[in-house]
């Protein structure tokens, strides 16, 4: 289709023409003649202010201005393409679009074919460059307005939940809804069949076999209809039966148009549940194992999930390994991984072990490692192994757990004593005397990055007024503490010689600095809070860290039973600790 030359059609015919173009959302607005104020006025400012008397009037009653997906708009913005007017005429900036891109885009659009925008209520036109200038600052203001007013809305949905109140939709199959109390109750009858589907799956894991069965004996889906796998599958996956209220899912309704994760918003305790969060997580796990990505509802299936423990982790009843699936998204947005045993899924007889999710693992796991590494340098010859134990089972993760065994309790003794932690990085490539001169390495520059922040400390006391350090005293400790550092930095540039060349992989190198970062991490803070931190930084950096420190964690019915170290050192875990 040729190209309209849009320009030299207007100067050949010398015609003006105004595309008039009203809108308003609701139907309370058309009752009460909001429409046909804009078309009496908007005709008469055409004809009196523009001097024109040739228009067509576009009009779109009942829809929302969040996007510009609406048919007389459309059907207008052809109209305009093909050379047909010469002004576009709206009673607002919001009667197009509320939304920045969109209008941007529009106005791009009717700039290049020459047409000229004007907006009644905000009194200017494009043809003159104020005009333009103008509306550019007032869309933004408009693009600000409209995510004020969907915070808004979002904060009352919110409010709302959390104060027991439904948000509105479909009643969930099994459920009754009353309006009078707002309150929830079952559809026994749709609940006994909800019961006998977690069963079928439960023993068959098979969505098309659930369907089958539950069409052969005649029970009907809430709208009457024949069960399929996708409406199984729905169900299955659907956390309102654990008790929850899972709302702001979808852009406008649509299933198939799911917003990001991220924005979903769940409340606990919703309403009584039918099965047990342990249970629904088995499920969600059966149904991820099965998955062939037939069944995907509203986006596509990746595999992206980065287990941290994948690999690490054993059963403890049958000593299979425990393999990783994704668990549902929790309020701040993490989505831990859990660990499952493989002889259990494939026959539960023979093992009857609870899964573990990274909510234990993590915190578990990350606080150890960590109280190991910030004992180093602060225990003597005369430290006991109950005190050492102590300070090892310091946290909140370990509040249950009584005691570690007593042998790994002296390796680790004699390791803190020599200045290591047992956990130090070595590169499968590097042995002997390299890997004791990276180990030294590390051990240095913590030391210097601890020297430098006594520098600072140092100065800032003896600069604070009254503090009780006199000049003399701060030249001396000062003095000390640069030889300490000095003394340090040759080291490290001898060491730095004598390794270089030594690690070329850069898989290992990957690792190496993923070690590190981790290190830092485990010795600045007092306490990891593993699902807040794993927010914040690529999962492949804590799944480095740990592959590189651990051979094995065995788990004990949900528990963490022991921690190998690829340092030989095995920490078994004792549980039933009373205070």
């Amino acid at each position: 289709m040729a190209k309209v030359n849009h320009e030299k059609l207007l100067a050949d015919a010398e015609v003006k023409k105004a595309a008039i173009y009203i809108r308003v959302s609701t139907e309370h607005q058309i009752d009460k003649d909001s429409l046909s104020v804009q078309r009496r006025e908007l005709i008469a400012y055409a004809d009196m202010v523009l001097g024109i008397k040739d228009y067509y009037v576009f009009e779109d009653p009942g829809y929302s201005a969040k996007n510009t997906d609406r048919p007389d708009y459309q059907n207008m913005m052809a109209r305009i393409r093909s050379g047909e007017f010469s002004h576009l005429l709206v009673w607002k900036l919001d009667r197009i679009s509320r939304n920045l891109l969109d209008f941007a885009a529009m106005y791009a659009e009717l700039k290049s074919l020459g047409v000229t925008f004007v907006s009644k209520n905000e009194q200017f036109d494009t043809s003159n460059a104020i005009g333009e200038a103008m509306l550019k600052i007032i869309l933004v203001f408009a693009e600000l307005e409209r995510k004020m007013t969907a915070e808004r809305v979002t904060a009352v949905m919110l409010s709302r939940a959390n104060s027991g109140k439904w948000n509105g939709g479909h009643v969930p199959f099994g459920y009754t809804y009353d309006k009078e109390t707002k309150t929830f109750g079952f559809n026994e009858t749709e609940r006994a069949i909800y019961l006998k589907i977690v069963e079928m799956y439960e023993q068959h894991q098979s969505l098309l076999y659930v369907a089958r069965k539950l069409n052969e004996k005649g029970y009907p889906t809430k709208r009457g209809t024949e069960w399929s796998p996708t409406t199984v599958n729905i169900i299955l996956r659907n956390i309102w039966y654990t008790g929850a209220y899972r709302y702001n899912l979808s852009d406008g309704g649509g299933r198939q148009k799911l917003r990001s994760e991220d924005e979903w918003i769940t409340i606990e305790d919703h309403h009584e549940p039918m099965i047990s969060q342990d249970r629904f997580e088995k499920i969600q796990a059966m149904l991820a194992r099965n998955r062939r990505g037939g069944f995907a509802v509203g986006k596509t299936y990746e595999r992206k999930n980065v287990h941290i423990f994948a690999g690490l982790v054993t059963c403890a009843v049958c000593g299979e390994h425990m393999s990783a699936t994704i668990d549902r998204r929790r309020a701040n947005g993490w989505r831990p991984s859990i660990y499952a045993c493989k002889s259990r899924r494939e026959n539960t007889s023979r093992c009857q072990s609870k899964y573990v999710s990274d909510v234990t693992l993590g915190p578990f796991v990350f606080n150890f490692i960590a109280n190991i590494v910030r004992t180093n340098g602060r225990i003597g010859k005369r430290t006991s192994l109950d005190q050492l134990q102590k300070k090892l089972l310091k946290g909140e993760a370990f509040a249950e757990v009584s005691s570690i065994n007593e042998d790994a309790l002296e390796q680790l003794r004699e390791l803190l004593l020599r200045g290591e932690t047992g956990v130090e990085y070595r590169p499968p490539m590097v042995s002997g005397e390299k890997a004791a001169v990276i180990s030294e390495l590390e051990i240095l520059r913590e030391r210097k990055r601890k020297y430098d922040s006594a520098l600072g400390k140092l100065k800032s006391l003896y600069l604070f007024e009254g503090s009780g350090i006199s000049e003399t005293e701060y030249i001396l400790e000062r003095q000390k503490i640069l030889l300490d550092v000095e003394a340090t930095e040759k080291r490290i540039t001898e060491l730095q010689a004598a390794e270089s060349g030594g690690i070329s992989d850069p898989e290992d190198l990957v690792a190496k600095a993923s070690y590190f970062i981790m290190a830092q991490k485990l010795l600045d803070d007092e306490y990891i809070d593993y699902g807040s931190y794993l927010g914040r930084i690529s999962p492949e950096i804590p799944r480095a860290f740990i592959r590189a420190a651990i051979r094995e964690i065995v788990v004990d019915n949900g528990r963490v039973a022991s921690i190998e170290f690829r340092s030989g050192i095995k920490c078994i875990f004792s549980y039933g600790k009373t205070d």
